[in-house]
């Protein structure tokens, strides 16, 4: 099936305007079940109710409230919140282009596909640009009244516009506790790049599967046929403590592995 655009732009860079369509580049396959009654297998809905009580509130009598402390909110009408929202525009504006590693890992959020709209020319040259000289655009939008600040990439032949995370959302690794302990000797690291260069390979997606979504589904069109299979708990193993340990096993067992091919 091919994939449909849920939003249309343009990328302004300076003063050059270049129409794009905006497609999502993955996809949510996570299991979801619906909540049903235990005896008539009937559909349940959820209703807001009053905690303390029980009672039910209607729809036109639910307000929107910031709580500053315990018990004291600011209440928001709806009109009031359409006017803090950010001006509606097409506009992908890039402000900068910046080194491919440069932003680190955990700011990115969720990626997106920029397709041609118009020029596919330009389209095609800015994409390999990108691509060949491993830059990125740091990108600034208004989607569906919310302003995302995004970065911009070249890959296989496309345009890619990943969500950026706001600073406030993204723990630095400086504020992770101190670990007590002595530092690793030379013979461990030494050992440790040794495994990683056994290791070394290219990434193949085919390799990476939702595990328990296929044993989930598995198990309901069993069930579904009459028949309810057991299946067998995921086993874990106990490991050492010792590093120097780990890692000579590890390296063992590779060797043996790509002696056996």
């Amino acid at each position: 099936m091919a994939a449909r655009a849920i939003w249309k732009g343009q990328l302004k860079l300076g003063t050059i305007k270049l129409p794009v369509k905006l497609y999502s580049a993955v996809e949510d396959k996570s299991v979801r079940f619906h909540i049903l009654d235990d005896t008539k297998r009937n559909r349940v809905k959820q209703h807001m109710v009053v905690p303390d009580s029980g009672e039910e509130v209607e729809t036109r009598d639910i307000r929107k409230g910031y709580e500053l402390e315990p018990g004291r909110f600011v209440i928001l009408e709806e009109k009031e919140l359409e006017s803090l929202r950010p001006e509606a525009s097409r506009d992908i504006e890039i402000s900068a282009f910046v080194p491919i590693d440069e932003i680190p890992q955990q700011f990115y959020e969720r990626p997106y596909f920029l397709g041609p709209d118009g020029d596919q020319a330009d389209y095609f040259a800015l994409a390999e640009a990108l691509q060949n000289q491993e830059r990125e655009g740091v990108a600034s939008w208004v989607m569906r009244n919310k302003k995302y600040t995004g970065a911009l990439s070249g890959q296989d032949g496309y345009l890619v516009l990943s969500t950026l995370r706001n600073e406030g959302e993204v723990i630095s690794a400086d504020e992770l506790p101190t670990v007590a302990g002595r530092a690793p000797t030379k013979k461990e690291i030494d050992m440790a790049k040794h495994l990683v260069s056994l290791l070394e390979g290219e990434f193949d997606p085919k390799e990476f599967k939702d595990e328990y979504r296929e044993r989930v589904m598995e198990f309901i069109e069993k069930k579904a046929k009459g028949r309810a299979p057991r299946l067998a708990p995921a086993k874990t193993k106990r490991q050492t403590t010792s590093l120097d340990s780990v890692l000579a096993k590890s390296i063992a067992s590779l060797k043996k592995g790509k002696r056996a091919a």
